[in-house]
């Protein structure tokens, strides 16, 4: 078997566009965290954070640059914990990515990690905090925490397949098509030092996955409707010529691990991207989940996952490709990506689905939570996840209005679901509920 070198990494195939699409106002970062019963202690998290961070040496790494392509570096010693921001997800610059790619910061009893997407993505991220945490409590409390969930031995050694860019290896012989339409993109009032406003909606599971049950459906597909619903309301409101209408689409990450078997820490998701027309006039929940549903149904399997995949690596093939100066690759794909990035989309929704720990270790936590930074053309993304039975929906935003907010809650609430809202904003949120 060929030896494995944990000196540097390759980026993965997803990950190539994130340092050259970075920007003065955009990162591409997104936080993971639990919240325990008690308040954290720095002195055992430091620890902690030594002895977990050598087992994910293509996650707790730094972004360096070559002459022809960037790479990750594992970091040389354990990064110092961070104290909270007014904000979550404050931007990270290129320097401190070459330094750290990743941030653990600590707040009362909470410990969170904030993620460079080019190390990770969610799932990946998941299972490092819960590692970390893991590693935490069982240096706090003498207990011993079985490696199940997604828990790795922080004793054992990083194995293969945890670093291996599945992309590469998982590519289909033909490629699938780029050629979409532009999204109906949202706009508002910037917040004018970057602030990062979070929503967060809170519901019992189970009411969501018996609504879900009745449409015969997953609760992702449900949400998601939920979701294009309060958006194409939106578009009714905001557009008055129904001329100047455009789709309403959704980016739907699909982890892509167990269509193929793959075990990877590092990025493996793609997407799908329902699609609304609202020139067709307006749409009943239930066919809005119908497209949805089958949209994904059809979309999401392996055979075409892997088109989708030979159509990215395609072009890391080429031999002139490779060759180009890395200066010369960041202008292109910085251009590729404003011309055509995050126009296909108003907004992606990243569900984590069900996350789960170990008996003995749910006794200390709390809670977890989830969020992703708004896009780089676009002021929202929307992440969910569900834990001890409730499920959270968090709304990311760098702009002052909270209109999609105010529109899902009320779709929610004509459903007959019951939601807590919390934010952080300066000013209270006012979300209109129903009479």
């Amino acid at each position: 078997m060929k030896e494995i070198n944990y000196n540097w990494f390759k980026l993965d195939n997803a990950a190539k566009i994130y340092p050259a699409s970075h920007s003065r106002y955009w990162s591409n970062l997104f936080r993971l965290s639990a919240t325990l019963y008690e308040d954290v202690d720095l002195k055992v998290l430091e620890k902690a954070i030594e002895n977990t961070i050598p087992r994910f040496p293509s996650i707790a790494a730094r972004l360096s640059e070559g002459l022809f392509w960037y790479y990750l570096r594992p970091v040389s010693e354990p990064p110092s914990i961070m104290a909270e921001y007014s904000y979550p997800l404050s931007y990270m610059t290129k320097k401190e990515m070459k330094t750290c790619a990743f941030r653990v910061i600590a707040y009362r009893r909470r410990i969170a990690v904030e993620i460079f997407h080019a190390l990770t993505d969610g799932t990946g991220g998941l299972i490092f905090l819960k590692s970390l945490v893991a590693e935490y409590l069982e240096r706090k409390h003498g207990i011993s925490i079985p490696c199940e969930y997604g828990i790795i031995d922080r004793k054992d050694s990083p194995k293969p397949y945890e670093t291996e860019d599945s992309f590469l290896k998982n590519a289909a012989p033909v490629k699938e098509t780029r050629k979409d339409t532009d999204a109906w993109r949202i706009d508002g009032t910037p917040e004018e030092d970057g602030f990062l406003n979070i929503t967060n909606f809170q519901m019992q599971s189970d009411t969501v996955w018996e609504l879900a049950k009745q449409k015969g459906v997953s609760v992702n597909t449900y949400l998601c409707a939920v979701l294009m619903k309060a958006i194409l309301k939106l578009e009714f409101e905001s557009v008055r010529n129904p001329k100047h209408y455009k789709p309403v689409k959704v980016l739907i990450p699909i982890n892509l691990r167990p269509l193929f078997g793959s075990r990877t820490l590092r990025n493996f998701a793609l997407y799908t991207i329902p699609e609304l027309d609202p020139r067709l006039g307006d749409y009943s929940l239930d066919e809005i989940i119908n497209i949805v549903h089958h949209k994904v149904g059809a979309y999401a399997t392996k055979k075409n996952m892997a088109k989708m995949i030979e159509t990215n690596v395609a072009d890391e093939r080429k031999l002139a490709l490779r060759i180009v100066p890395l200066v010369i690759k960041n202008l292109v794909m910085k251009m590729v990506f404003n011309s055509v990035g995050e126009k296909k989309s108003c907004l992606s929704f990243s569900n984590l689905g069900k996350i789960r720990v170990p008996e003995i270790m749910e006794q200390h936590v709390e809670a977890f939570d989830f969020i992703l930074g708004p896009q780089a053309r676009a002021p929202y993304n929307i992440s969910a996840y569900t834990y001890r039975g409730i499920l959270n929906i968090t709304f990311s935003r760098d702009i002052k209005e909270a209109r999609i907010e105010n529109y899902f809650f009320r779709e929610l609430q004509s459903l007959g679901v019951e939601v807590t809202v919390c934010s952080n904003q300066r000013q209270e949120v006012k979300i209109d509920v129903l009479r």
